[in-house]
C-alpha cells in the first residue's frame, strides 16, 4: 500500500507532520528502508555525544532515539490490536512521563541499536504478515480514529521527523 492511498479519516491531522516527512512510499518498503537508514544513522553517531542536548529542557540524542523506540512500541501495539479487529478504545501515552522514566545514562550505541532493531523487526514482521484488508481496519487510540496502515506510515514518518531534527539541531 502506498501513502497516497490513505484516506484522511485514517489518521488525525496532527500526525500529518509525520506523514509529510516521508514521500509517497510503499508502507512495507519504508519500514525496511527506514530500518536500514537508522542502523547507519545510529552507527554514525559519536558515542560521547549521546548525552548532548541543544538546549535547556530538550532531550538528549539518546533520549530522542529512545522516544522513537518507545513510540514505535506503542503504535505497533495499536496496529496489532486494530489488525485483529479489536474495537476496544486504547489509551494515549504521555511521552514526557515515559522519558522521565527512561534512564539513558548508561546506554551505549550498541544497546540502543539492539533495542531499536528488536522493535523495528517486530513492526516489519507484523506488517509483512497482514492481509491487505487488515491494513484498512480501524480503531480508536488517544481518542483518534486510525487505520492499521495509517499507523504504519506514522511510525515511519515519526522516525524520519525526529532524525531530521537530530541532524539539524544536534550536529
Amino acid at each position: 500500500m502506498k501513502k497516497s492511498e490513505l484516506k484522511p479519516i485514517e489518521y488525525k491531522e496532527f500526525y500529518a507532520t509525520y506523514l509529510n516527512a516521508i514521500g509517497d512510499v510503499n508502507l512495507f518498503t519504508e519500514l525496511v528502508d527506514g530500518k536500514n537508514w537508522m542502523i547507519q544513522f545510529i552507527n554514525s553517531l559519536d558515542e560521547s555525544k549521546l548525552g548532548y542536548s541543544y538546549g535547556e529542557g530538550k532531550w538528549t540524542i539518546a533520549e530522542v532515539i529512545m522516544h522513537i523506540i518507545d513510540t514505535e512500541r506503542v503504535f505497533q501495539y495499536r496496529a496489532f490490536s486494530f489488525s485483529k479487529n479489536d474495537k476496544s478504545a486504547l489509551p494515549g501515552f504521555d511521552q514526557d512521563e515515559y522519558m522521565a522514566n527512561t534512564d539513558v545514562s548508561n546506554r551505549t550505541k550498541e544497546s540502543i541499536l539492539e533495542e531499536y532493531l528488536s522493535v523495528r523487526e517486530a513492526s516489519i514482521s507484523l506488517y509483512k504478515n497482514l492481509q491487505n484488508t487488515q491494513l484498512n481496519y480501524t480503531g480508536t487510540a488517544s481518542g483518534i480514529r486510525w487505520s492499521v496502515a495509517g499507523i504504519g506510515f506514522v511510525i515511519s514518518g515519526h522516525q524520519k521527523h525526529h532524525c531530521t531534527i537530530l541532524q539539524e539541531r544536534y550536529s
